[in-house]
């Protein structure tokens, strides 16, 4: 039998039988090491354990402690729930099913819905075959074959069509389950011992709205059950925080099928916290140099074919509406209209940096399937700017913005976040704009910048904008998934195509460079992130109501009226409850609702000049003068503070 020669991680050299599995590699390494394999990498390639190696090649064996291990654990418990579906409901056809950064899903095609009653069954079925130790064994078929053999079953034909060579892989697990599939997969059932079936979703096939609809199953797997557990807690933590739930409960905001899907509608309490989010940012980028503005959320078609947007952004906007000789549409973004207020006049280099900023309105078309309350929606507004400077402040500005987002994060109490370097993929000319000059100096400003700054980032390229490179800063929720909220965008396309200038001090024409930025992200998207971030219990400055009276009995409502109209005229948020129900109930309440602080009266503080306060988060904190209160939280608020 011919020898093949394996290469190792750490360089050296070994021969084997032509026709050695990973695995028996890694049982003459260590028989520890072949315990704890889940997967290989053959030549920079995920590779079954099982699977015989053919050639010479460069091999590393996986453990849970490699990055790519759990990927693949997780794409076999797919398949594990796929094979117990069809034990439990063989007249069930199968789509796909990947693995995700959080676990997995199958989507599958079934007359009847599934219920929560059955992914317990399915459940307790995945358990049953686990336990029988079955193989995850790789299967080769050629494409006629494939194609015979699913004749009845249109999503897997429909697959074979699109991604299979002339022979292509199959994946048994037992006698009576197969499913084209590139794999890898753990060796068998054995390895899946932490998994748990989490919900049930309608998808649709591929993702296109037009395509029929399929049940989706998502589930999620771990090597060892803490880890499980330990996930599921965070899982029931987000649940309890998901800020969807907490907008109802606290009546932030609603939203109502007449109105439609993805426009919400901000209750007295939300807008309360939107206008005081608002009222923050626009404060801090006056006393930076930000020219406010006001620009109308829609325009016409041609001023966005100008721009480039229609041609790379069109279907992500509303169908133009046919007005007289013009066709117009709701703008998904501001910069065309900032481009036009600078153009409004001629420009000296004198008058560099321009920074022109707007609370915005914009309209996406958000297909349906991707909406969720706040943080997903159609109609959003944006703390938006852009800053007209010459090449030579690139850099300043840039690190003026950046002291800008991390000053208002500190504010907010946020403080899981990182940097996302967004570059183009150079593959996709129609996508990005191609000039590759442009990019090499858009890509190299922000490189400097971010490193003068002695900031962390990763690269991410194909996440740029369509006409240069930015900066996205990603906040991560509870759960761990990060999220863009704040960008930054170095562009120099859209000057070219609006032909803005600015007389430099040699009395010619030159070309501005635009900083887009948004510092806080939508106000929709930034607070249900809040929302959620606190548990519907915001920071004193910004919760919609910052202290309640309560009076003990009709007797004090003269002077809890007092009290009341004291804070108010202190420019405090304050709420009277001069209900007839008894103290307890009334705090009980205010507690539920999230409110910082509880001033409770009886005749000893209304003789005294007095208030007994209770804090939401510590409880009683005694008895104060009414004035010494006021004090007391004015400063708090005025000085952003996340203590209470």
């Amino acid at each position: 039998m011919d020898s093949l020669t394996i290469t190792l991680p750490d360089g050296s050299q070994q021969s084997f039988p032509q026709g050695t599995r990973p695995l028996d590699v890694a049982q003459s390494i260590s028989p520890r090491l072949a315990a704890d394999a889940i997967v290989a990498r053959v030549n920079g390639e995920l590779f079954d354990l099982t699977r015989p190696l053919q050639t010479d090649s460069t091999l590393e064996i996986l453990t849970p402690k490699s990055p790519d291990a759990l990927h693949v654990y997780r794409h076999s418990t797919a398949h594990l729930l796929a094979a117990a579906v069809l034990e439990l409901f063989p007249e069930t056809q199968l789509g796909i099913g990947p693995p995700t950064d959080s676990g997995f899903y199958y989507d599958f095609q079934r007359d009847t819905k599934f219920t929560p009653e059955d992914l317990e069954k399915i459940e307790a079925k995945m358990r049953e075959i686990q336990a029988r130790n079955l193989p995850f064994d790789r299967k080769l078929t050629h494409k006629e074959e494939g194609l015979e053999k699913y004749r009845n079953d249109w999503m897997k034909r429909e697959l074979i069509e699109e991604r299979a060579g002339d022979v292509f892989s199959e994946y048994t697990l037992g006698p009576n389950f197969i499913d084209f599939c590139r794999g890898p997969h753990v060796p068998s059932t054995e390895k899946l011992k932490a998994f748990k079936l989490l919900s049930i979703a309608g998808a649709y096939w591929k993702g296109n709205e037009k395509n029929p609809q399929l049940q989706r199953i998502y589930g999620t797997a771990f090597f060892t059950k803490k880890e499980l557990d330990e996930y599921l807690n965070r899982l029931e933590e987000a649940k309890k925080r998901d800020h969807r739930r907490i907008g109802k409960e606290l009546e932030l905001f609603t939203v109502n099928e007449l109105v439609g899907a993805g426009l919400p509608l901000w209750l007295p309490q939300g807008a309360t916290v939107r206008r005081v989010l608002e009222d923050y940012i626009l404060d801090k980028e006056r006393r930076t140099g930000y020219q406010h503005v006001y620009t109308p959320p829609l325009a016409k078609v041609d001023l966005y074919k100008v721009s480039g947007h229609w041609e790379h952004y069109h279907e992500d906007m509303f169908p133009p509406m046919d007005l007289e000789n013009e066709q117009m549409v709701l703008r998904p973004m501001n910069c065309p209209h900032h481009i036009l207020i600078y153009k409004s006049k001629m420009r000296s280099y004198r008058d560099l940096p321009v920074r022109i900023a707007e609370l915005a309105d914009m309209y996406r078309y958000e297909r349906s399937g991707v909406l969720s309350g706040l943080s997903r929606v159609r109609a959003m507004t944006l703390n938006d700017a852009h800053i007209f400077c010459t090449p030579d402040q690139i850099k300043s500005e840039f690190t003026k913005v950046m002291q800008l987002v991390e000053q208002a994060y500190r504010d907010l109490g946020i403080t899981q976040y990182s940097y996302r370097l967004s570059l183009r993929d150079k593959a996709n000319k129609e996508k990005y704009v191609d000039n590759d000059e442009m990019w090499a100096l858009g890509e190299r400003v922000l490189r400097e910048a971010m490193d003068s700054l002695n900031l962390p980032y990763v690269e991410a390229p194909g996440e740029a904008a369509f006409y240069g490179p930015k900066l996205d800063i990603q906040l991560a929720d509870v759960m761990g998934h990060e999220e863009t909220y704040s960008t930054i965008q170095i562009d120099f396309h859209l000057p070219n195509q609006f032909d803005l200038s600015y007389i430099g001090p040699d009395g010619q024409e030159h070309r501005p460079v635009i900083i887009h930025r948004a510092i806080i992200s939508t106000m929709e998207r930034m607070i249900s992130y809040l929302i959620e971030l606190y548990g519907g219990a915001f920071p004193v400055w910004l919760a919609p109501i910052q202290a309640i009276v309560l009076p003990i009995s009709d007797r004090q409502n003269e002077y809890a009226t007092q009290v009341y109209e004291k804070l108010i005229s202190a420019g405090i948020r304050t709420e009277l409850d001069t209900r007839k129900d008894k103290v307890n109930s009334k705090i009980r309440e205010a507690q539920l609702h999230k409110i910082p602080f509880m001033l409770v009266v009886g005749d000893r503080e209304a003789q005294g000049g007095q208030v007994s306060v209770r804090n939401r988060k510590s409880g009683d904190q005694g008895v104060v003068g009414v004035d010494d209160f006021v004090s007391r939280l004015s400063q708090l608020i005025a000085s952003k503070s996340l203590e209470e």
